[in-house]
């Protein structure tokens, strides 16, 4: 009885733990192992164009830089410009008047970021901040310039290899407009 009663446990022993073995094996998601994509890197170029009242272009500039597709790249920013002193206040008395400034940005600022292929297109997170001076490139000491300015916010779905108008808009002082034109090429 005693042999009986230790193969019995053993027996039982066995078929719980070979239970266990099994519902662990089954519980467990079968995992495939994902290579990550590799990272491309792209050439864009941007091309900010005056417009004129024919829709054709009557002043360019153009500024380029490289963004990846990789997760960990932070993307593209340029900014470039000048800092235009407004006359802000004057103080002191009659005899000793002094004028103060306050220095206010004006130029072109490009941020593309999040850059990811769908297919034979790059999409992009876009932003472009796009000011200048209308009418005289130096205002008169006192005299209030006036700030033309164009901001545009979008993600974008750019062929690579094609010059594509991403945003555009017009001028409120005159019929012309402002665009910008984005071109994507691969780097090899």
């Amino acid at each position: 009885m005693r042999k009986t009663t230790i193969i019995c446990c053993l027996f039982l022993l066995a078929v719980s733990w070979g239970n266990k073995g099994f519902a662990q094996d089954a519980a467990k998601p079968q995992e495939t192992a994902k290579a990550p994509e590799p990272a491309h890197y792209y050439h864009l170029e941007f091309v900010v164009q005056e417009v004129g009242s024919d829709g054709k272009p009557t002043n360019s500039r153009t500024y380029s830089g490289v963004v990846s597709t990789s997760r960990t790249d932070r993307g593209f920013s340029m900014r470039t410009g000048s800092r235009v002193p407004i006359t802000s206040a004057s103080s002191g008395e009659e005899k000793n008047l002094s004028v103060q400034f306050q220095y206010v940005d004006v130029g072109v600022s490009i941020d593309a970021k999040d850059a990811r292929e769908l297919g034979d297109k790059l999409a992009l997170s876009l932003n472009a901040d796009i000011s200048s001076l209308a009418g005289t490139s130096s205002p008169v000491l006192g005299a209030a310039p006036v700030i033309r300015q164009n901001r545009w916010q979008a993600d974008a779905l750019i062929p690579i290899g094609k010059a594509t108008v991403v945003f555009t808009s017009d001028v409120l002082d005159n019929k012309g407009g402002m665009q910008l034109v984005v071109t994507v090429t691969l780097v090899k």
